[in-house]
């Protein structure tokens, strides 16, 4: 399986069986949801991981998902309200309720999310089921009037979005930072940060892991109109993208999701960064055996728009039948794959530009096509080699070897790569690479794969990729 599947863990599959069987039918990155839970709850479980790991020989990368801030408002009197369409709500901070008019009023105490709000601004309360439009300004940032654009039910305590507005407010909370440090120290092998808008907010916490002393890398959470619109900056920091589109349609057109899901996708392969598709993947699925059609084509249209990996959340966390829904991810990856490289007709094939790695791996993965290599074994101290390979989307398998741990739990997020690490005795890349390749039973003796290595020479400023092989065992 190429596609790899990211499973969160929760009271439904916190336990030794099923996170072994779901790492069996194809899991290799379980996310720790940090909004309900903390480091220290989360210890035993990275333990039960770590014991899976070991009894399977599988690398699983451990990521911890960073609740970010908060944006919920406060009671609202006499809830529950019942909201129809066309009536006038108040909005504004809680020391303006006695200025505010008769109508029913809605506390937000985040005076940062009012700046700037102005008539014809659309609001989003109750995780986007209601839906206003601001038609009046009482008091500048601090009081406003809202028209209901639909009916419902508003109560105390739920989210609220401005689409489309930025926010000045930093990604990175305080509680962030704690579950960040104490997450590293119970070992999280990557972090996912919530709420991104700018490159500034991944400067923030590569800062907070630089001062922890060990790198993992960043998957920055794309959930904001502002982060699609800032995209290109957000990759040069990012090592991973997440569509996180329950939010993302929060803050966007929701007709617009699936097309910025496909434009996301594409980015993310064009930069060598990995993209995972989040959110109601098979949410039925939390209650029923098997998903609906709709899902089932949901998850097979990612797959075939490239996804580096897919993400189960409800699914696995809380339902009924978390080993069953990775189970049925697996089945469908079984049938979109080969689909998806029949349709390509070979690797792709790079832009016109000054780029030789990419080249190298462009014409790695021809040689491996025309010679029916068994695989490709890139070896890469960091990894880069193996994201350029993947970023081609070849036939083959990609056997990534790595001396550096953290760069073997990196590359579980990057499609077709299987990573391994490999002997630090061998200085030689190559032979490295030779060795894996004769004591591994993937490979049958006269089958061929094709080596890459970057091995230093003199006069070379940097280490990269210099050397293409094809070995036969």
């Amino acid at each position: 399986m190429r596609t790899k599947i990211i499973a969160t863990l929760g009271p439904a599959s916190n336990n030794y069986d099923t996170m072994k069987a779901m790492v069996e039918y194809g899991v290799r990155i379980f996310r720790l949801n940090f909004s309900h839970s903390d480091a220290a709850t989360f210890k035993p479980t990275v333990e039960i991981i770590r014991k899976v790991e070991a009894d399977t020989g599988i690398p699983v990368t451990v990521m911890g998902d960073l609740c970010g801030p908060k944006i919920r408002i406060n009671e609202i009197v006499g809830s529950p309200v019942q909201v129809k369409r066309g009536d006038l709500l108040s909005l504004g901070l809680p020391d303006m309720q006695g200025k505010a008019s008769a109508l029913p009023f809605v506390p937000l105490d985040m005076p940062e999310l009012l700046v700037g709000l102005a008539v014809g601004m659309p609001v989003s309360l109750s995780d986007g089921m209601l839906q206003f439009t601001v038609t009046k300004v009482n008091v500048a940032d601090r009081l406003f009037e809202m028209e209901a654009k639909n009916s419902g039910v508003l109560t105390s305590k739920k989210g609220i979005a401005f689409p489309g507005k930025f926010h000045p407010m930093p990604a990175l909370t305080a509680k962030d930072k704690k579950d960040l440090h104490e997450g590293m120290d119970i070992g999280l092998d990557a972090v996912a940060l919530s709420f991104v808008q700018t490159m500034d907010d991944l400067k923030d916490i590569r800062a907070e892991i630089e001062m922890h002393g060990r790198w993992i890398p960043v998957v920055a959470k794309i959930e904001r109109q502002n982060a699609v619109d800032n995209l290109e900056d957000i990759l040069k920091l990012a090592d991973v993208i997440m569509v996180a589109r329950g939010d993302l349609g929060l803050e966007c057109p929701l007709s617009a999701v699936p097309v910025i899901q496909k434009r996301i996708i594409r980015a993310c392969r064009h930069a060598q960064k990995g993209v995972i598709v989040a959110t109601q993947m098979l949410l039925s699925m939390v209650n029923n055996p098997l998903p609906t059609r709709a899902e089932a084509a949901d998850v097979a249209n990612a797959m075939l728009d490239g996804a580096d990996c897919v993400m189960l959340s409800e699914e696995t966390a809380m339902g009924s039948y978390p080993v069953e829904a990775v189970k049925f991810i697996s089945e469908i990856a079984a049938e979109a794959e080969p689909y998806y490289i029949e349709r390509m007709k070979g690797p792709f094939a790079p832009k016109p530009e000054k780029n030789p790695a990419k080249y190298l791996a462009y014409a790695a993965c021809l040689l491996a096509e025309n010679t029916e290599a068994k695989g490709l074994v890139p070896h890469s101290c960091s990894g880069a080699t193996a994201r350029l390979l993947s970023s081609r989307r070849p036939a083959q398998t990609i056997h990534a070897i790595t001396c550096d741990k953290p760069v073997q739990k990196q590359l579980n997020f990057f499609w077709g790569v299987t990573p391994h690490l490999g002997d630090p005795a061998i200085t030689s890349h190559v032979a490295r690479a030779e060795k894996f390749v004769q004591n591994s039973p993937l490979f049958a003796p006269g089958q061929s794969v094709v080596i890459t290595a970057g091995q230093p020479t003199p006069g070379q400023a940097a280490t990269h990729t210099n050397e293409l092989k094809i070995y036969y065992k």
